[in-house]
């Protein structure tokens, strides 16, 4: 048998399964892309604005880190300066998820060890897998640089920014290859892969904001700045993450060779000789939950902290005459003397709408327990579905209050202390994130509606909720011109108590009534329907 046959099918497999995915990475990154090249363009229309703006990005090196690379006061060096660190690691984090999900997962569902029992080489299903996540990036770059060349951008420097987008997700598709053989399971392999994403994006940024490039030189995110498009297109660079992906993959392919089906190569950590007694459901939820919330948890508190990191620096900018600064300030309608405050509760609705996602995350994992029979075994005992499923939802509403309390925490103590009053400040800025407490339980009591409702299309539309709550809302509506965000996110009837303009009880009230009109929905068509 040929060390690939069967490949062909299997990428013909994933592809069909890849459908109801790809399309929408491809779509974020485009969009993204596109709205930047529009916002520049809509704001900064004449060169002296591009000019304010250069030099407002140059006057720190932190800010300059954002999108990394050197800066030129023309749109499309503008626009890939903002774009093109989110739009790297976006095509790397789908690279990631995608391996994963057509390798490890598929070996943790007991579908791999049934496909190896046909006529398919060993090697095959790991071969298509990166075949496809290599394929979808390829697919983004070239969508991007299409997009970025309807706009009248630059073709050879689009088509320069579209293959440093596909690049990334090739290398990242070679380090999740390299996870998916080292890890016991799929969440253990997406755990790995996404902490190199992690370390590879920090490495970069620091490299930037040092000016230390070997830092730079040594990320594979950072490969991808290094391209410069729309500058002097060192299309040599792209050979690096080439080389590095090929290599990550032939190592994959060694270690493959070397476990069994199922296991993974790092040792597994032996649990307690006696299981601690799980006291009701919260306390089963708790267990199974409490270690990616301790995760999210160092997450949010390392994101706070970095933000509070930057306030001197933005005090000193909002200090300074600025033709982009003053448009920013005058259309966010900042008050005069609250620039400061108004920029910091920005720092706390990008964290919302980051914690957010962790109650949409703790719903897929009420599914993935229904798919796996475990939520079907538990309520075997004299455990109830409701109160199963009660018991996951009192920590994920608690977690998210939870983590978005530590977020204010976090921010308003280094806030206090580089350029505040710790008195006043700390106990504000923890009252202003827990005041988005309300929106982030509106986004999961949707979720927990359609996994009542809709099982099977239940991830998809959890993660288009949270997708659409993201691009509608206060954060990233303004890139496409629509300031203030929109009414039918939850994070619109958020004020900012930072410029004592906090939307009320009034409209707190009414997103906790709408959420748990949804939570009773959704326990009720659970309640209702089959399990499975």
């Amino acid at each position: 048998m040929s060390a690939l046959a069967g490949t062909g099918r299997l990428t013909r497999l994933a592809l069909r399964r890849e459908r109801a995915v790809a399309p929408w990475w491809i779509l974020v990154i485009v969009t993204l892309a596109m709205a930047v090249v529009s916002y520049i363009t809509r704001n900064m229309g004449t060169y002296e604005q591009k000019v304010s703006y250069t030099r407002l990005i140059g006057s720190g090196g932190f800010l300059h880190a954002l999108g990394g690379g050197t800066v030129e006061p023309r749109l499309e060096v503008l626009a890939t300066w903002r774009s093109g660190g989110f739009l790297y690691v976006a095509c790397a984090f789908a690279a990631v998820m995608s391996v994963v999900r057509h390798t490890r997962r598929e070996e943790d569902a007991g579908r791999g060890e049934l496909i190896g029992s046909t006529a398919v080489s060993r090697r095959a299903p790991l071969t298509a897998a990166v075949l496809v996540a290599s394929g979808v990036s390829l697919a983004a770059g070239l969508a991007t640089a299409a997009a970025l060349i309807g706009l009248g951008l630059e073709p050879v420097g689009s088509l320069a920014y579209g293959a440093a987008v596909s690049v990334a997700g090739w290398v990242f598709a070679g380090v999740a290859a390299v996870a998916a053989q080292l890890a016991r399971d799929a969440g253990a392999a997406t755990a790995i892969g996404l902490s190199a994403l992690a370390v590879a994006y920090v490495t970069r940024y620091a490299g930037d904001a040092t000016g230390q490039h070997w830092l730079k030189a040594l990320s594979p995110i950072g490969w991808s700045h290094l391209v410069r498009p729309y500058q002097d297109e060192r299309w040599w660079m792209l050979g690096v993450p080439l080389l590095a992906g090929g290599a990550l993959l032939a190592v994959a392919y060694r270690l493959l060779d070397r476990r069994d089906l199922g296991g993974g190569l790092l040792p597994e950590r032996l649990g307690p000789a006696q299981a601690p007694r799980a006291r009701g459901p919260v306390g089963m939820a708790w267990r199974l939950h409490r270690g990616l919330l301790a995760a999210w948890a160092a997450g949010v508190a390392f994101f706070a902290a970095a933000a509070a990191g930057l306030s001197p620096l933005a005090r000193d900018l909002l200090a300074r005459p600025s033709v982009v600064v003053d448009n920013i300030v005058r259309t966010l309608g900042m008050p005069a003397g609250k620039a400061l405050a108004a920029y910091s509760w920005y720092m706390i609705l990008i964290l919302a709408y980051a914690i957010a996602l962790y109650p949409v995350l703790m719903t897929l994992r009420l599914r993935a327990e229904e798919r796996s029979g475990r939520a079907e075994a538990v309520q075997a005992t004299p455990l109830s579905r409701l109160r199963w499923a009660a018991g996951h939802l009192v920590v994920a509403g608690l977690g998210t209050a939870g983590l978005l309390a530590v977020g204010g925490l976090v921010f308003g103590t280094l806030f206090a202390l580089l350029v505040g009053d710790l008195a006043t400040d700390v106990p504000r800025f923890v009252a202003g994130a827990l005041s988005a407490v309300p929106a982030a339980w509106c986004v999961g009591a949707l979720c927990v509606l359609a996994y009542g409702l809709l099982p099977r299309a239940s991830a998809a539309i959890c993660w288009a909720v949270w997708i659409l709550t993201a691009a509608l809302g206060q954060v990233v509506a303004p890139l496409y011109g629509l300031w203030g965000g929109s009414p039918v996110e939850p994070f619109h009837y958020v004020g900012n108590p930072m410029t004592a303009s906090s939307s009320g009880p009034a409209a707190q009230a009414a997103l906790l009534g709408v959420t748990a009109a949804l939570l009773c929905g959704g326990l009720w068509a659970l309640r209702r329907r089959d399990l499975g």
